[in-house]
């Protein structure tokens, strides 16, 4: 479980999330709003990204602040912009990393390499540079790297903001077949029409937190879609 106990946060005097409690205990959960309103900082709270002024984070008991190495082995974050997550040029070669870093041996790491080439079909791109494959490929790379690390929970931020059709269809069926805890910022909100729980930010708090059907309508209802 991932917990939240009267979290705020600031930049430069600004406030940007205010006296946020919530306990993440569903599988699938969407995280929504408009852009300044808090969600993009929330995510990053979740993993030891961004560590709040006040109040605590825990994941499974472990706290942001005093454990953050231990965290971010439990939470993955996948980025908006996967060329920001790609590390090495070849595919084969950053999705080994993480596992490198995290102390895999040689058997493993090379195991795991080749299981997550072959999940998300890059198999036969795994000598290419990495630079030159697809949006959506990339994505699927940024994922596979996060994945093969055995995280507990995945977060995303804008998984499918900067895809094509085709690409955003992939990486959403790939999200959708994880078994790991998935929490997803995202505008998309067919993507998220069939979560467990969806949480609403705006004016920096939590507006609404319900099942998709209730947290999407009170959304467009404030953002004057009805």
């Amino acid at each position: 479980m991932i917990e939240l106990t009267d979290v705020s946060v600031s930049y430069n005097d600004k406030v940007v999330l205010s006296e946020v409690s919530l306990r993440l205990t569903e599988r699938r959960i969407g995280v929504i709003g408009s852009n300044g309103s808090g969600k993009s900082t929330f995510a990053r709270l979740l993993n030891g990204l961004l560590l709040p002024d006040h109040g605590t984070v825990t994941v499974d008991g472990l706290d942001t602040k005093s454990q953050a190495k231990d965290v971010r082995q439990k939470v993955g974050f996948v980025f908006q912009n996967p060329d920001n997550q790609i590390v090495f040029p070849l595919v084969e070669e950053d999705i080994a990393f993480g596992m490198k870093n995290l102390g895999f041996d040689k058997a493993t790491i090379a195991a795991k390499t080749e299981e997550a080439l072959k999940r998300y079909d890059l198999w036969d791109h795994r000598s290419h540079a990495a630079q030159f494959l697809s949006g959506g490929q990339k994505q699927l790379l940024a994922i596979s790297g996060v994945l093969v690390m055995e995280p507990s929970y995945i977060v995303f931020d804008e998984p499918t903001t900067l895809l094509d059709l085709r690409n955003k269809l992939t990486v959403t069926r790939a999200i959708r077949e994880l078994e790991q805890t998935a929490i997803v910022v995202t505008h998309d909100l067919d993507l998220i029409a069939d979560f467990d729980r969806v949480i609403v930010f705006a004016n920096n708090r939590v507006m609404a937190d319900d099942v998709p059907e209730v947290a999407i309508g009170k959304y467009r209802e404030a953002m004057g879609d009805v």
